[in-house]
């Protein structure tokens, strides 16, 4: 069932039962009221009657007689009865031909008046003194006009609840339908995106409701399916040239070689050419390898805790034996004295791995000027400085520096592949953290690993 008949029929129910209950309390009400009223009026019968047969002293009865008569409409089947009390017996008089309780009688002279159902037919009773004597005056009546009032009370209420609920229906698929427009042009609009014109976006209303949030959402989303083809078309280009530059080589090399006899100085030339090229093809295969093994979310790595501070001067060796004499120096000012603090959950190996990308560029990128290395840990997470007096990262390259293959616009002089970046930013993602990168052209860049503490990774756990 589509949502649009499912609003209209969820407010239609509930709409048209909450009428049907409002009629049926209507319809309570009015019968009770029916009651009172009928009963009101065989009490005004009945002192009418009583005062017409006991006179008050100095009054007429012809005026009395005259007005139940004439002004006063006689009620169906009406019948009147005078029973005499006789306090001094202790009894009441009651006639045979009144099928009445004696409570009736009892609550009459009790109370001075007294009410009593049988079927359709209705009874009043009034207590009435005339001078020293008390009657019991009884009106009894049908109760006709009830039955022709609820009646045609229920008429007018099930014609109200046909029309009502047909309004109601008719209302339901109108709300329903402009409820889901905004819904309906998004998906019409959604329909129209595809692999090939990804740059098209959803129209967000102005109104800050869920639907502008679903529009912007799906502007979101389509944000990143565009970026995410866009690194794919740029991976596999870039990964074709950088493959296909050293094995042209390689061919080129072997068949130059390959064409006549030459001296063993021009084949070991040549030979020392394919094994350069061979060797750098070797390396960005495996840099490739490493980059599609980080991202299986670590769940073949095992995990164990790691002294930060250990990885610091493990990642200094590495880039000792890497670039001798490089001035990488480690700043111990932000080092917390808890040494329970300088623990992260992880692989070593593969930490190791990425905070040497990030030093090694420093290095490289900096021409070999002063690097720091620090590191600052709190009860919930470490972080590791690095910084450098580099040539920086310009501002509009900066998004793209952990895109495959990706090289800032300014590393022209420099060699590099564009993956340790990003092979870095997989294993950081895969760990639970982050990298944070601040840089000024000209002035150097400041790269901040933040990993979650081992400590806050138990309390989570």
């Amino acid at each position: 069932m589509k949502i649009s008949n499912k609003i209209m029929l969820l407010f239609s129910v509930l709409t048209v039962s909450i009428i049907f209950l409002m009629s049926f309390f209507v319809y309570y009400l009015a019968n009770r009221y029916s009651f009172g009223d009928f009963y009101k009026r065989l009490e005004i019968r009945a002192y009418l009657t009583a005062n017409a047969a006991f006179p008050p002293v100095g009054t007429d009865t012809l005026a009395y007689n005259y007005i139940r008569d004439r002004q006063l409409d006689k009620l169906p089947s009406e019948k009147e009865y005078i029973i005499p009390v006789e306090y001094a017996a202790g009894r009441i008089a009651v006639p045979k031909q009144l099928d009445l309780p004696r409570s009736f009688y009892e609550e009459v002279v009790r109370q001075g008046r007294e009410n009593y159902r049988n079927g359709e037919r209705f009874y009043a009773g009034v207590l009435y003194q005339h001078e020293a004597r008390k009657v019991i005056v009884v009106v009894s009546a049908v109760n006709e006009y009830r039955g022709q009032y609820m009646d045609e009370l229920r008429k007018i209420l099930f014609i109200c609840f046909i029309i009502a609920a047909a309004l109601i229906i008719g209302a339901g698929l109108i709300f329903s339908h402009y409820i889901l427009r905004p819904v309906h042009n998004i998906m019409d609009q959604v329909k129209n995106i595809s692999s090939s014109n990804l740059h098209l976006r959803v129209e967000v209303n102005d109104g800050e409701d869920e639907i502008g949030e679903l529009a912007a959402t799906f502007n979101n989303m389509l944000d990143r399916l565009e970026t995410a083809f866009e690194t794919q078309n740029n991976f596999v280009s870039n990964a074709s040239h950088e493959l296909g530059t050293p094995l042209t080589a390689i061919i080129g090399e072997a068949d130059l070689a390959l064409r006549g006899e030459r001296d063993p100085e021009s084949y070991k030339a040549a030979i020392s050419n394919m094994l350069r090229e061979a060797e750098r093809l070797n390396h960005i295969t495996r840099s490739l390898l490493q980059l599609a093994q980080t991202g299986f979310e670590g769940k073949k790595q095992y995990f164990d805790i790691v002294r930060t501070d250990e990885l610091l001067f493990s990642v200094k060796k590495m880039a000792d034996r890497i670039t001798p004499g490089n001035l990488v120096e480690i700043d111990y000012s932000l080092f917390p004295e808890e040494e329970e603090k300088m623990a992260v959950m992880g692989n070593f190996q593969l930490l190791e791995l990425a905070i040497s990308n990030i030093v090694n560029n420093a290095v490289k990128y900096s021409s070999n000027q002063p690097v720091s290395l620090a590191l600052a840990a709190t009860d919930t997470k470490n972080i590791i400085i690095i910084k450098d007096m580099g040539i920086g990262i310009p501002e509009r390259d900066l998004p793209y520096i952990f895109s495959p293959f990706f090289r800032a616009s300014n590393t022209d002089k420099f060699k590099g592949y564009g993956i340790g970046l990003p092979l870095t930013n997989n294993i950081i993602r895969m760990h639970k953290g982050e990298i944070i990168v601040n840089s000024r052209m000209n002035e150097g860049t400041e790269i901040q690993v933040v990993l979650p503490s081992a400590n806050a990774i138990k309390k989570l756990g």
